[in-house]
């Protein structure tokens, strides 16, 4: 390579066969220009700046498929996106439920774009959602305006920000999507169970925080999930199931793919490390929906993963302040947690501790934060691969067993994680943005208004 480039980033790298060895991303013009394998990867190439990982694996930028910037008012996309580089995330799908009210029409989501032109340290991809009602004729004119996809919920959760869409209306909506060739998201939960059972223990016992895991039991997550996967391949329709929590349902959306029908399934970090026994060690801190499950279910999720079943691993960040999380009473408060900055580290860190060969569970741990959300989401032409043409959004990923997670380092308004305290077995210490370095450990600073728009080409 005669011509001077920009930059190259040395590290472990994966190559074709999964086996991670020594080589250097080329980049020129925010682009991935070249990779090299090798011990002196760089013999020949005339880079202006050299980033040298040593041992550190060069993963590519992870993608995070469920953030919510805007549940919580005191958060924005310029605190979450903040969040995101420290943890290796250089591209969220940002959620439609605004506290402000649902982005579910063209002109509500060219607004929210302004906000990420204005705010955004990492790419950002937005959703829209189709309201109950007949809002799935809104699907066209979103699509044209750039929604990459939409979110729905078959759980009622708040008639302003998070309704019910019921199975009548899953129909159309379900067409809809079918005929713009996009993505439905579904928070997949029946609605029947978990009602009448949260009407019940209310009442019954409303301050034991193992209540959230009674009033949500197994079956309602995989009848949630039979329901929208029966509906989508009936239409026809591309369905992304999300924050799955049960190894069932993993084995029922296998099914339903090898029957014919586009699905695909997410888990989070919280589901990997969590049991229901951490409820009552943190109470409402770990109210999450659907709720933590069994020991059992921890160690059936990563089955699937070793297996190659779980696709997309994503945070479902919901950066909620304390006082949100705080009320004794474990029903009346808010569900989710703030995620995206260990979205990446709890989950590698895990593999590697499962099976220190990183061609195995490790890999599989990569593709499900980086490929397999971009290629859900139709990014997967310049996002999740470490590839000639592709955006050179890189992660510099060091295991590091001594390394602890703390609130304190956390980028996210909500100043709190679930994880702090734990040792997750690696940490981030660079991420890059289309060739830029936009976050380094040393500094613990991440370079402000990185981050653009993505849509669907």
């Amino acid at each position: 390579m005669n011509q001077k480039i920009d930059s190259a980033v040395i590290g472990q790298l994966a190559d074709s066969d999964g086996n991670y060895r020594r080589g250097a991303v080329i980049v020129n013009a925010g682009r991935i220009v070249d990779v090299i394998f090798g011990n002196d990867p760089l013999t020949g190439v005339d880079a202006r700046h050299v980033i040298d990982g040593g041992d550190a694996y060069l993963l590519p930028g992870f993608v995070d498929a469920h953030v919510h910037c805007y549940s919580e008012e005191g958060e924005g996309i310029d605190a979450a996106t903040r969040a995101a580089a420290a943890g290796g995330v250089t591209t969220i799908i940002e959620m439609p439920f605004d506290a402000s009210g649902p982005v579910k029409d063209a002109e509500i989501l060219k607004r929210k774009q302004g906000l990420v032109y204005e705010e955004a340290n990492v790419d950002v991809a937005l959703l829209g959602t189709l309201w109950p009602g007949g809002g799935w004729r809104e699907a066209d004119s979103m699509v044209e305006a750039g929604a990459i996809g939409f979110k729905v919920s078959t759980f009622h959760t708040d008639s302003f920000r998070f309704p019910r869409t019921s199975d009548a209306e899953l129909l159309n909506t379900m067409a809809a999507i079918a005929a713009n060739d996009t993505t439905l998201c579904v928070h997949a939960e029946n609605n029947e169970i978990v009602q009448e059972l949260s009407a019940q223990a209310q009442k019954e016992n409303p301050l034991d925080p193992m209540t959230h895991v009674i009033t949500r039991p197994p079956v309602s997550e995989s009848l949630g999930v039979l329901t929208a996967m029966e509906i989508a391949a009936d239409k026809g329709a591309a369905l992304h199931l999300c924050h799955m929590s049960i190894p069932r349902a993993i084995k029922l959306a296998q099914w339903w793919r090898n029957d014919g029908a586009d699905i695909t399934l997410e888990s989070c970090p919280q589901y990997l490390t969590f049991t229901e026994d951490d409820m009552k060690k943190q109470g409402a801190r770990l109210k999450v929906n659907p709720p933590l499950r069994s020991r059992e279910h921890v160690h059936g999720l990563w089955d699937g993963i070793r297996n190659g079943l779980v696709p997309v691993i994503s945070s479902d960040h919901a950066p909620w302040q304390m006082d949100k999380k705080s009320n004794p009473e474990v029903l009346k408060n808010s569900s989710g947690v703030p995620g995206v900055q260990t979205l990446g580290i709890v989950p590698l860190g895990q593999a590697l501790k499962n099976d220190p060969n990183p061609s195995g569970e490790f890999h599989n741990v990569v593709r499900a934060v980086s490929e397999g959300p971009a290629n859900r989401f139709g990014l997967g032409d310049r996002k999740g691969r470490i590839a000639i043409g592709y955006d050179a959004d890189l992660v510099l990923y060091n295991p590091d067993s001594d390394y602890e997670i703390t609130d304190e380092e956390q980028k996210s308004n909500a100043g709190w994680t679930p994880f702090a305290g734990l040792r997750p077995g690696g940490r981030v210490e660079k991420t890059i943005l289309r060739g830029k370095e936009i976050y380094s450990a040393q500094t613990g600073q991440v370079s402000s208004g990185s981050g653009e728009l993505q849509t669907r080409r």
